[in-house]
């Protein structure tokens, strides 16, 4: 039985996609079949793995209008065990295309559907910055929802609305989800992060992971070669903290 899950966050630069490439290698190093999809027009996550979206003719636009299934547009990766739904510069107009149209928000859900629980242990979505019909369909997929929330003032403020968004979605379209937040780019140098991380604990309790995602420069680089912080850096501190997001998120699973 496929784990789906969404990573999203309305506000940018929360590493996001750092997060979704990340745990996917670091899942797949752990032995998991892993599917990442890359629902965000700008198209990060297919580039961070060395594909161009402006030579890629097939990507996930074609499953969401219905033209062809998410295993025939799908690729494998240099990581083992890992595959990628690749996105292209069609998402752009995607999201217009498909408001509107019956169960719109449902597309992606059906094409996992179709595609059966058979090949994938996880399927990791990595959504756009934005509440579009493209994160729609992300959160109406996923069992699970990941938030990436930096410790700072601006990132707990946008927490609190997205999270009352999501609660809207689970009322509405998708009672299943559920939801967990990961603080990224953590400094425990600074006073601030430490003061938000312990309002943050107070506030959220069981629905902020254990593990949490410190500030590492190797995280930065490691998309510039088309790499998971796994494969560029292995033993840096970022690698070694989602290799134990990963067993967090089995044990999750479980």
């Amino acid at each position: 039985m496929s784990m789906i899950v969404a990573i999203s966050n309305q506000k940018g630069g929360v590493a996001k996609t750092t997060t979704c490439l990340s745990l996917g290698a670091s899942l797949a190093e752990l032995g998991q079949n892993v599917l990442l999809i890359d629902l965000d027009p700008q198209a990060h996550l297919t580039v961070s793995l060395g594909l161009r979206p402006e030579h890629i003719r097939h990507a996930v636009d074609e499953p969401l209008l219905g033209n062809a299934s998410l295993l025939s547009v799908s690729r494998e990766t240099p990581v083992s065990g890992l595959d990628i739904v690749p996105a292209n510069r069609m998402l752009l107009v995607l999201d217009k295309m498909l408001y509107g149209r019956p169960d719109y928000q449902f597309r992606l859900k059906q094409a996992l559907a179709a595609m059966g629980d058979d090949f994938y242990d996880f399927v990791l979505i990595d959504c756009p910055p934005t509440f579009s019909t493209l994160t729609l369909n992300g959160l109406a997929a996923a069992d699970l929802l990941i938030i990436p929330a930096q410790c700072d003032y601006y990132a707990a403020y946008s927490l609190r609305h997205y999270i009352k968004m999501v609660q809207q979605v689970q009322e509405k379209i998708n009672p299943w989800l559920t939801y967990r937040v990961l603080v990224t780019m953590y400094d425990r140098r600074n006073k601030i992060c430490r003061v938000i991380y312990s309002q943050m604990e107070q506030g959220l309790g069981d629905l902020l992971f254990t593990n949490i995602i410190e500030v590492d420069t190797k995280l930065r680089e490691s998309p510039v070669f088309g790499q998971p912080i796994t494969v560029y850096a292995p033993k840096t501190r970022g690698a070694q903290q989602y290799r134990a997001l990963a067993k967090e998120l089995m044990e999750y699973a479980r």
